[in-house]
């Protein structure tokens, strides 16, 4: 009975002991949330797995930024509205992905594929919209007369087919605003592996995004701006290594005796080898080929049946002879560094923007690089690895709900630092990561 009491006792006095955290009321600051815009690309818009579709947007950053708002005074925030789970359906679009199975010469795995079904028709929505997130568009497309009618996304609640997208911020009015724009302007660069996009260039870049700025600004209007991350580090870059043909003592013995036939000088062995890749200046007189080199990157989008089933960045089991990778899944040393450069420079940009405007940064960046290495946010372990990161969607460019949920904790951060305000956290356990089948 003594021994009982003295536990029940201890028990009293440790509960006593634990630490006591006053909660601070929600609070503006300085900022007035009430009418709050946000302008963007498909980052904003909530694009997810390749689409943008209901349950995504409707976690997008900042559909939950408003939410948090809404609790310091806050008030309605529309989103032009998808209301299919596959998605928007225009030419050359694709449905969402998601998590299944599929087969090929290599067996039964799990993996993205199309969720088939019911898309959107690409049609007005008829009302104004805060969320001016556009997929696709880049800091200067933001600034052209009729991009509505380039671009089917911005034509669902372009308030006229002639507009710029800055010309619909005036009649929304806002109190404090929201930018992140600029990924665009680099990823379609990157994506197609250097080959089927340009860097939009400093000047244009700067200029447009002064542009958008000055829009928002208005007669002292708040607002945050983030920084563009090094999107070389999102999964889309990053799941294949460059060394990932894996062979064994048999295979790499046949494939050194097929390259010293075809006079070619690369070196294979037992484990990890680097990918063949084309290389128009390969000093061969038929075999334009290279091997990879370390830091160089494999796209997902690389025809992974091809590799693993008829031997893409190696030797072709069709016509045995070397196939290399093409030059537009793979990003080279070179090509890397025009994307960070422009990033960087980018970033300079934005940064000058917001000191000059006294508007809260969202370093994203910087936050990318921890991501990298794994953080953990309320209980949850995240990282940036392709599916069981808990961050990246399918598509392996764009977040997750939870990535989504994650962002915009990064957004309020900065807003409260910036501006005094207590704007609660969004709690992202309650936002999923990717669905396992």
């Amino acid at each position: 009975m003594k021994k009982l009491l003295y536990i029940l006792f201890s028990l009293v006095i440790l509960a006593g002991c634990e630490p006591k955290i006053d909660e601070l009321s929600p609070n503006q600051g300085s900022a007035d949330f009430s009418r709050f815009v946000s302008v963007g690309n498909s980052l904003t818009a909530g694009f997810s797995d390749g689409a943008l579709y209901y349950s995504a947007q409707n976690n997008s950053f900042p559909k939950l930024l408003a939410q948090q708002f809404q609790m310091t005074g806050g008030g309605a925030f529309v989103q032009p509205v998808v209301t299919s789970e596959f998605g928007v359906e225009f030419p050359g679009s694709m449905p969402r992905l998601i998590l299944g199975y599929s087969t090929s010469c290599a067996g039964t795995s799990l993996g993205p594929i199309p969720d088939i079904g019911p898309r959107d028709p690409v049609a007005p929505v008829g009302y104004l919209v805060n969320n001016l997130g556009i997929p696709g568009a880049k800091s200067f497309h933001l600034l052209a007369p009729g991009y509505a009618m380039l671009n089917p996304y911005y034509a669902r609640f372009a308030t006229s087919a002639t507009n710029m997208v800055i010309q619909e911020i005036p009649p929304l009015n806002p109190t404090f605003f929201s930018l992140w724009l600029g990924n665009n302007d680099v990823l379609g660069y990157a994506t197609s592996g250097g080959v089927g996009d340009t860097i939009t260039g400093l000047p244009t870049f700067g200029y447009a995004m002064g542009a958008v700025v000055q829009s928002l600004v208005g007669a002292g209007t708040k607002g945050v701006i983030a920084n563009l991350p090094d999107i070389t580090s999102a999964p889309f870059f990053t799941t294949i290594p460059y060394n990932g043909l894996v062979l064994n003592d048999s295979l790499a013995n046949m494939v050194n005796n097929a390259m010293s036939l075809f006079q070619l000088p690369f070196v294979y062995h037992a484990g990890p080898n680097p990918f063949l890749v084309a290389d128009p200046t390969s000093p061969h007189p038929y075999f334009k080929v290279r091997q990879m080199q370390p830091g160089e990157l494999v796209l997902l989008t690389v025809p992974q049946d091809s590799m693993k089933c008829y031997g893409m960045g190696l030797i072709s089991r069709l016509t045995l002879t070397p196939w290399p990778i093409p030059t537009q899944f793979v990003l080279t040393q070179d090509e890397i560094n025009n994307i960070e450069t422009a990033i960087a420079g980018y970033n300079q940009i934005i940064s000058g923007l917001a000191q000059t405007h006294g508007l809260a940064l969202v370093d994203m960046n910087a936050r990318m690089k921890t991501l990298a290495g794994g953080i953990i946010w309320d209980g949850i372990k995240m990282n940036a690895q392709f599916v069981t990161g808990g961050v990246f969607g399918l598509d392996g460019i764009h977040p997750n709900s939870r990535g989504y949920a994650l962002i915009t904790n990064y957004f309020i951060e900065s807003i409260n630092a910036e501006y005094g305000s207590t704007v609660p956290y969004v709690d992202i356990t309650k936002y999923p990561g990717v669905l396992f089948p």
